[in-house]
């Protein structure tokens, strides 16, 4: 191996392209690694945070589910007991209503009973007098013998 000139000029290039690099090249390279490597490492952290924030919305929304679902129960408990109390509120007053109705058809009949009942003491009264004039011969006047045909007519 011959050691020439040539070799001795390439290896001092080498060491100066080396050390070049190493001074030049090398720190800005290295400067850029860091900043990505701090900005990979922020991003993790971010990442991170995110996901317990995620999960801490999560249990905060199922808190507020529970908590919904417990309101919605309540009111429709409350809406229940008042449906209800409104159902026997009407069944009352329709108790009520009907019971007036039926007093009120019990009074109408018993005054349309009287009224019958007068009906035929007045039409029986009649046929008793027709019957009477019919068995006597002869007509027997209503005027004279109206308080005998309202003893009479009392009596049935």
């Amino acid at each position: 191996m011959n050691i020439n000139i040539t070799l001795i000029g390439q290896m001092i290039a080498f060491g100066i392209f080396v050390w070049f690099c190493m001074n030049q090249v090398w720190p800005p390279i290295m400067q850029a690694l860091e900043e990505r490597k701090k900005k990979i490492a922020d991003g993790l952290a971010a990442a991170q945070a995110g996901e317990q924030a995620q999960e801490e919305a999560q249990a905060q929304a199922e808190q507020f589910v529970t908590e919904a679902k417990a309101q919605a129960s309540e009111i429709i408990n409350t809406a229940q007991k008042r449906a209800n109390q409104m159902v026997e509120d009407a069944k009352g007053k329709a108790k009520e209503e009907a019971d007036r109705i039926v007093e009120g058809a019990h009074a109408e009949m018993a005054q349309e009973l009287e009224k019958a009942k007068d009906e035929l003491r007045k039409q029986v009264a009649a046929l008793a007098v027709e019957g009477a004039s019919a068995v006597l011969g002869r007509e027997v006047d209503e005027k004279a013998h109206a308080d005998v045909l309202g003893s009479l007519a009392a009596k049935l």
